[in-house]
């Protein structure tokens, strides 16, 4: 990223808020599904929503100014990518995860970043509060797993498990990962290793994926739970970011011991520029962690490969995997 020269990209970047609120809101009012069909007139959206004419106009507006809905005379559609990632129903629909994660969960938690700066421990963590309530465990993991079956998808077309069989997705959620890999790979069997609150609804992502018999889930901490040994293929997605580098080292030696001798340990995570100039959301997401993660590590392809080199792991490749977004640093245990 160029530095800024104008005071306008300044305001950009402070009002950029506004943008990301009037997207969380369309959704919540479900404006991108009432436009999913034929151009409508503000007054037919009002119609379907409730919401009244004026209101819902100034609502469009700041849709039309960022380019996610476009309008041609008094009628209005969505925007090619809001029809294909906004619309919920359409296979690539993602709009939970920004609407519950981002929307209702992150973006409040990111009013006291400067608190997690300094290092300041809250009293309770962000997952602790959103845990405590199975219901809102539930939609936060029902959310997780939509967005990350986009970056699934990408993982699966990266890597060759054709000879593997056993597979531990270490924090794996959902599943949307492993449910992922294994309709690509019919021989593998798996274990999904996460949080007790997880587990309700990773197995029903499971069943409703008609894999229940190939997928099974261990509940606990993976610093503290036994792993299964003599797995071919270790995975561990968007859980580094999480954590200090004590961590990620013990994650490390419990991986080598767990992994086949030649096993895969795939590293997928949030990850900058070794200049640390960007990619933005990546770098946005590292410094959101800092909330419940004092220790956090500002990770780089060069840093998880130099720590995994350290950890006895031979690196095979370091490469992108969501454009600007996520890095995948794959590793093989030395036969």
């Amino acid at each position: 990223m160029e530095p800024i020269t104008d005071v306008r990209d300044i305001s950009r970047i402070a009002y950029g808020f506004m943008a990301s609120r009037a997207l969380f809101a369309a959704l919540d009012l479900g404006i991108f599904d009432h436009l999913a069909g034929e151009p409508k007139t503000v007054d037919a959206v009002s119609r379907a929503t409730g919401i009244a004419p004026n209101r819902l106009l100034v609502l469009l507006g700041a849709l039309l100014s960022v380019g996610l809905v476009v309008r041609d005379g008094e009628e209005y559609t969505n925007a090619p990518a809001s029809q294909v990632f906004l619309v919920r129903g359409r296979p690539k629909f993602y709009g939970d995860y920004l609407r519950v994660v981002n929307g209702q969960l992150v973006y409040p938690y990111l009013m006291q970043l400067d608190r997690g700066v300094r290092g300041e421990q809250r009293a309770r963590s962000f997952y602790e509060v959103y845990y405590a309530d199975p219901r809102q465990a539930a939609a936060f993991t029902r959310a997780q797993h939509s967005g990350s079956l986009g970056p699934a998808a990408l993982l699966a077309r990266c890597i060759d498990l054709s000879e593997r069989r056993w597979l531990l997705d270490v924090g794996g959620g959902s599943g949307a990962f492993t449910i992922t890999l294994c309709q690509r790979w019919p021989q593998l069997m798996a274990t999904i290793l996460d949080l007790p609150q997880t587990v309700d609804v990773a197995r029903q992502c499971a069943a409703e994926a008609g894999l229940a018999e190939r997928i099974r889930h261990l509940a606990g901490s993976a610093l503290e739970v036994d792993w299964p040994p003599r797995q071919d293929v270790i995975l561990m997605s968007y859980l580094w970011s999480a954590i200090g580098r004590g961590d990620i080292e013990t994650l490390i030696a419990r991986a080598a011991g767990a992994l086949v001798p030649g096993g895969v340990l795939i590293v997928h995570d949030f990850m900058v520029e070794v200049g640390l100039t960007g990619p933005p959301i990546a770098a946005w997401h590292l410094l959101a962690s800092v909330l419940d993660n004092p220790e956090v590590v500002c990770l780089t392809t060069n840093l998880v490969g130099n720590l995994l080199a350290a950890g006895g792991f031979q690196v095979v490749s370091a490469d992108g995997l969501v454009p600007g977004i996520t890095s995948l640093v794959i590793a093989h245990k030395p036969a």
